[in-house]
């Protein structure tokens, strides 16, 4: 589900409510651990709670003091943050 190489966190699969909580814990450990990259080139499928979860991931990185990208977005993410009024809150490449 999350990979983590050097700076890089790559989310695979599905980031959906049935996986909302599991990612965000695990990419709150990961941006611990210094990434700060987020990629999403292999997410198989996404709902509002994949704005969530990136929303959260945005605000611990802030909290931390610490920069943050997310690359890869699929396009029914970028659709939704459009949408939910808050695109302008993450930091999409």
């Amino acid at each position: 589900m999350i990979e983590v190489t050097g700076e890089r966190l790559k989310v695979s699969g599905p980031m959906v409510i049935a996986t909302a909580a599991e990612l965000r814990d695990a990419g709150e450990a990961a941006l611990g651990g210094g990434a700060s990259l987020v990629d999403l080139a292999d997410v198989t499928e996404a709902d509002s709670s994949a704005v969530a979860v990136l929303l959260a991931w945005t605000r611990i990185a802030t909290e931390r003091g610490q920069g943050l990208a997310i690359v890869g977005v699929p396009p029914g993410v970028r659709s939704l943050a459009a949408l939910y009024g808050v695109a302008e809150l993450l930091p999409l490449a």
